[in-house]
């Protein structure tokens, strides 16, 4: 079982990509004879890790991607590490604003995705989608969920699991912005192609991809 999780909108925005590409790549891959659940989570702090909770004990899934939205991106980013620390430059959809939290009190200062990022890498160029491993998956729910994921699995043996941003889809971008967009279709299939690899690689590719700052 694959388990595939987008979020609501938020920041006034009335779509959020990550969702519709979560739910696209959910179809694709039920249709390539996957099993897949696909769930929208609040972007809400606490609420978030609650919903995928109870998607993780619903589903039992062996694989969890979790995606989310980094408006001003260029590339889909497939991220590194999630760190235990909320910090909100704007209210969450409930008006929550934590600043300097931990998104679980007491446990461990980061954890590392369990995913092969460098093979979703190489995997995303070779399809020419636009990709890059990131260092950062901010302290905004995104990140919140990332830590709560990884963490919800660590006594899970087996089951794998990351987090991978998108930029804006082409219909939240003024024309002549110049704000970085990807087609839906890009994004669906990037979270697709991040499944396919996971599925297909044991051991993560050794290639540079790292940053200097």
């Amino acid at each position: 079982m694959i388990l595939l999780t987008g979020f609501e909108p938020f920041g006034g925005e009335s779509t959020n990509p990550s969702w519709t590409a979560a739910r696209g790549a959910a179809a694709v891959l039920t249709a390539e004879g996957h099993e897949v659940a696909a769930v929208e989570l609040p972007c809400v702090f606490g609420d978030a890790i609650r919903v995928l909770r109870a998607a993780l004990a619903e589903h039992r899934p062996e694989l969890v991607v979790c995606a989310g939205q980094a408006g001003g991106r260029s590339a889909v980013s497939l991220e590194r590490i999630a760190i235990n620390c909320d910090d909100a430059r704007i209210p969450d959809n409930a008006g929550n604003t934590p600043v300097d939290e931990p998104v679980v009190p007491g446990a461990p200062a980061a954890y590392f995705s369990t995913l092969p990022v460098k093979a979703a890498l190489a995997a995303l160029g070779a399809a020419g989608i636009p990709a890059e491993v990131s260092q950062t998956a901010g302290t905004y729910v995104c990140n919140h969920v990332f830590y709560g994921l990884m963490h919800a699995l660590r006594d899970s043996p087996g089951v794998r699991g990351g987090f991978v941003h998108v930029p804006y889809g082409l219909d939240q971008i003024p024309a002549g912005s110049g704000l970085a967009s990807l087609p839906l279709e890009q994004m669906t299939e990037a979270l697709a192609v991040v499944v396919r690899t996971a599925q297909a690689t044991t051991a993560d590719l050794k290639l540079a991809a790292g940053a200097t700052h």
